[in-house]
């Protein structure tokens, strides 16, 4: 999926062919903000509008701009990829749980 950064937000990028249209939404907000344009320029300064607009309507009304996140997640693996996890993580001396929170931690560090 193409994406736009700004200020910290990430827009979705999308294209309708019926609609010669760019369009997206800002993701990670409890909110539905969308934003379009019909060329890539057009379609970021909308991003960027709809950012500005969406921080002003936070700040008047008290809102925390992104989504909280628990921290809690629950992952569905195959049997075998578990059992691998399992093996892997005893041998590091780690909980499944933590060994699984590292490997995560090094490929978001590997991607940046």
């Amino acid at each position: 999926m193409n994406t736009l950064q700004y200020k910290g937000f990430i827009g979705s990028v999308e294209f309708s062919e019926a609609d010669n249209v760019f369009f997206g939404k800002i993701e990670g907000i409890n909110a539905l903000v969308n934003f379009e344009g019909e060329s890539v320029n057009e379609l970021t300064e909308a991003f960027h509008e709809a950012v500005e607009d969406y921080l002003i309507l936070c700040e008047e009304e008290g809102i925390t701009p992104h989504k909280s996140y628990s921290g809690a997640l629950n992952l569905r693996l195959t049997p075998d990829l578990h059992s691998r996890i399992a093996i892997l993580a005893k041998q590091a001396g780690l909980s499944i749980n933590a060994f699984i929170r590292k490997a995560v931690e090094n490929q978001i560090a590997a991607m940046m």
